[in-house]
């Protein structure tokens, strides 16, 4: 049986093609679990970011009160951020209370919750990363905590509701 000899190009797309299939399947799990409807990924072996679920238009509605720590699979976790996207588009939720727990909050975290009117933001928070609240329409005032060193680029962009904001002298 003659053995056919494929051009050194082929074999180079294939892998690239699995390449990108394994990413592209990879990124498609944007969560490790959910404990009471929110969703959460692993840092490390102790420690969790909030996030978002199968796609970015999440569905979270009214008053959600994040928790410090999560147990799954009997271990339990401290929450310390709240990730890239966790909360985009969720234009039902009107509060959110983040735990002191939370150090950082990412990259449009809050992005498009335009019925978002309230967030109590613990001082523990060091950053606040780009366009975490660009959109928030129905946010009317914030006070951001004493602790805070980064304000990211377009973090109040299109912010149209807001009145008041106390911006501390650290950042």
């Amino acid at each position: 049986m003659k053995r056919k000899n494929y051009p050194p190009q082929s074999s180079l797309l294939r892998f690239i093609a699995s390449v990108l299939f394994l990413a592209v399947s990879t990124l498609s799990w944007a969560y490790d679990f959910t404990v009471n409807g929110i969703y959460y990924k692993f840092i490390s072996f102790s420690e969790v970011a909030v996030t978002y679920g199968l796609t970015r238009a999440n569905s979270y509605s009214g008053s959600i009160v994040i928790p410090s720590q999560v147990t799954y699979n009997s271990k339990s976790y401290d929450v310390i951020k709240i990730g890239v996207y966790a909360f985009d588009g969720c234009s039902g939720l009107t509060s959110i209370t983040i735990p002191t727990s939370v150090t950082s909050i990412d990259d449009y975290a809050f992005d498009g919750c335009s019925g978002l009117t309230s967030i109590t933001i613990p001082t523990n928070v060091t950053s606040i990363e780009n366009g975490v609240f660009q959109q928030c329409t129905g946010l009317k005032s914030i006070t951001l905590p004493a602790n805070l060193k980064t304000i990211g680029e377009n973090a109040f962009y299109s912010c149209s509701g807001l009145t008041s904001i106390t911006i501390p002298s650290s950042v």
